[in-house]
């Protein structure tokens, strides 16, 4: 199947990335949020990120607004009626997802791949709220999608090979290299990377170390790009919370359980820097 329309339902952080991936690999892109304020909001990031390209001279003034001329934003599902491919990036949370799936099931064309960009959640469960689960996987972007350049392919043993090979050879054309993971707890990333965060949060919640020296330690000693606290800023307390629920659900392994630090600082709602506040101060 050649895809020549993409669609995205939230224009929160990864779906704006998501969106301005497609439209500047040269896809007309529909990207859909529940309220127009949001949308709006979102768009407007869109457009802010692709400045930040234009004064890097990572693409030139035309193809910015090429790229700004291919997206679309709509605020009900109906707008994806014509998408070769759906890919859902909305909270980390089951039910909301399985609501997206079965609206998409009902709006999109027979023929779309439906996809999620969940990042631990089980894509069979929400495959199977669908009349098409053979059309259904996971295509996981890592944060942020305009910079990093993996995509985990989640695949369940519902999904045919035909949906894999077209979804994969879509993440290719973006520029992104593909990993292939199983349908299992967390796949590969968040496998290995949510024991380390839990760990870190755990070693600061003992007074172990400071914030800062835990940070460091990874950064300089090990060559990380940064300290698993100041990634968790970057990517939202809550979401680490929601993923690491979700994980141990699952699998009932204690390393996946959500710190208690954690979840104080989400009820709080220190996030991260989102809300300008997490293990760090960004206000």
């Amino acid at each position: 199947m050649e895809i020549k329309k993409v669609g995205v339902v939230g224009c929160g952080l990864m779906g704006q990335g998501i969106t301005e991936v497609a439209a500047r690999s040269g896809y007309d892109v529909v990207v859909c949020e529940v309220k127009r304020e949001l949308l709006d909001k979102g768009l407007e990031a869109v457009k802010g990120s692709l400045s930040q390209a234009e004064a890097r001279n990572k693409i030139t003034p035309e193809e910015a607004r090429a790229t700004l001329s291919r997206i679309s934003g709509a605020t009900s599902p109906d707008a994806f009626g014509e998408c070769d491919i759906v890919v859902e990036a909305v909270v980390e949370n089951l039910g909301v997802k399985k609501d997206v799936f079965q609206s998409l099931d009902k709006c999109c064309p027979p023929h779309a791949i439906l996809a999620s960009n969940t990042s631990a959640i089980s894509i069979i469960d929400m495959a199977r709220v669908t009349r098409r689960p053979d059309k259904v996987i996971g295509l996981h972007f890592m944060n942020p999608v305009p910079v990093m350049k993996l995509c985990e392919m989640v695949v369940s043993i519902i999904t045919s090979q035909e949906t894999a090979r077209d979804a994969r050879h879509f993440v290719e054309s973006l520029g992104k290299m593909v990993v292939t993971a199983k349908d299992t707890p967390g796949f590969i990333i968040n496998r290995l990377l949510v024991p380390y965060i839990f760990d870190a949060i755990r070693m600061l919640e003992s007074g172990l170390a400071s914030k800062e020296d835990i940070d460091k330690s990874m950064q300089f000693g090990l060559n990380h790009p940064m300290g698993p606290l100041t990634l968790v800023d970057l990517t939202g307390l809550d979401t680490a919370r929601n993923i690491g629920e979700a994980m141990y659900r699952e699998t009932r392994d204690a390393r996946y359980y959500p710190p208690v630090l954690l979840q104080k600082m989400v009820a709080a709602g220190w996030l991260g820097r989102k809300t300008g506040k997490g293990f760090y101060d960004y206000r």
